[in-house]
């Protein structure tokens, strides 16, 4: 039984995991910005992730897709653990505002 529930918890963590990846990358693909490449410049040791990946393929074309608010796409990185992400996407928030 115990077994059991851990097992629920890993997965719901993962379903979690994975809908904020795919957060990222629609809030990138809306702002023109290569989710890959600022993946890559925070974590440059993980060339290809693969649930990053796979995120790609349900992104949509931004003119499809919902507005995803720049605190979201923050707090949901920071949420998992992600602050060298989240520093990234914060540094392209401000050249954006310049």
């Amino acid at each position: 039984m115990k077994k059991e529930i851990e097992q629920k918890i890993i997965e719901q963590y993962q379903k979690e995991e994975n809908m904020m990846i795919l957060v990222f990358a629609q809030w990138c693909i809306n702002h023109n910005l290569n989710p890959l490449e600022l993946y890559i410049e925070a974590y440059p040791d993980q060339q290809n992730n693969p649930a990053l990946l796979n995120a790609l393929e349900l992104t949509v074309p931004k003119e499809e897709a919902g507005e995803i608010s720049d605190q979201t796409v923050l707090s949901v990185l920071q949420l998992f653990g992600n602050d060298d992400l989240a520093f990234i996407v914060s540094q392209k928030l401000e050249k954006h505002k310049k």
